[in-house]
């Protein structure tokens, strides 16, 4: 019974719902890299379990944050979707606190272990992407800067699954930077942010209690329905503004399929931010609109570049 429960518990922190957005990220990456020449698939392998303990480590010592800070403990059973309210590996009782803890230096050094390699074998660089991958990891919930609590966990959201996994797996193949490709990612990285923001509003009262001042909880529930409208509408003009204005980035513009999900999220969100049963789909459709764009996108250049 035990072991079951350990293991419904770090199933839970690994999370495959959130893993397939660094997942996209990376076959983005992988897809420009592509384009432009054959791929390292043991490099391309290590990249994937890097980004995959990444997840798992913040997910873990994250949930010990927002478990201490009362976040996770003021939320109540119908305040919880499948997208938020997190993990509650240790308020439903999946996970000792020693147990999560362990989990989550297990899966930082196996992170160091992947970036080392990686450093070691491919390129000195790589290794500004580990650390800023890793700091981001921690202090998005944990001391000193504890980022989603201050306001500015969207922003390293939007960076860390936008520039820094795409542009991070492209380098790891190419050893350069694509400046069309970096837009993109930026498109890709305000899109994620998005599903962050529309995540955050089923755990409004209770991240209002805790004090956990996300930007949703700075502006109120009105007012954020409608900067997820600009978040949205902004991802997918930088996708266009960059499919219209470098020489073969056209093909990226397939990552316009993600657009009517998108679309239909941010409609259900503005018809009712506060109405939680009714936010399900729109939290589901972010996702979707998102994994569409990185797919499309990615998709579109491998084949038309």
């Amino acid at each position: 019974m035990i072991e079951r429960k350990f293991w419904q518990g770090f199933w839970r922190l690994a999370d495959p719902k959130i893993s397939l957005a660094s997942f996209s990220g990376i076959w983005l990456g992988a897809c420009a890299a592509a384009a432009k020449g054959p791929l390292s698939w043991a490099w391309l392998a290590v990249t994937v379990i890097g980004i995959f303990c990444v997840e798992v480590a913040k997910n873990a010592s994250g949930e010990v944050v927002d478990y201490d800070s009362g976040t996770d403990l003021n939320i109540s059973e119908k305040e919880r979707t499948p997208f938020s309210g997190g993990k509650r590996v240790l308020v439903d009782g999946l996970l000792t606190r020693k147990q999560t803890w362990q989990i989550a230096i297990f899966f930082y050094c196996a992170l160091i272990a992947a970036g080392m390699t990686l450093v070691f074998y491919v390129s000195t660089n790589i290794l500004f992407f580990g650390l800023a991958g890793m700091a981001m990891a921690w202090c998005y919930h944990a001391a000193p800067l504890q980022l989603s609590y201050h306001g500015f966990g969207e922003i390293a959201v939007a960076l860390a699954y936008g520039p820094l996994i795409v542009c991070g797996t492209y380098f790891v193949q190419t050893g350069s930077v694509s400046i069309p490709l970096l837009h993109v990612s930026v498109a890709l990285g305000l899109h994620i942010a998005g599903f962050l923001w529309i995540n955050q509003f089923p755990d409004y009262r209770a991240d209002l209690a805790a004090g956990k001042r996300n930007l949703v909880v700075r502006l109120g529930p009105e007012k954020a329905s409608l900067a997820y409208v600009v978040i949205i509408a902004s991802a997918y003009g930088w996708l266009g503004f960059t499919g219209f204005t470098y020489e073969h980035a056209g093909g990226y513009l397939w990552g316009f399929f993600g657009l009517p999900l998108a679309a239909f999220s941010a409609w259900r969100l503005l018809k009712s931010p506060v109405d939680i049963p009714s936010l399900v789909p729109a939290q589901a459709a972010s996702l979707l609109g998102f994994l569409l764009m990185a797919l499309g996108s990615g998709a579109g250049y491998l084949v038309f570049h």
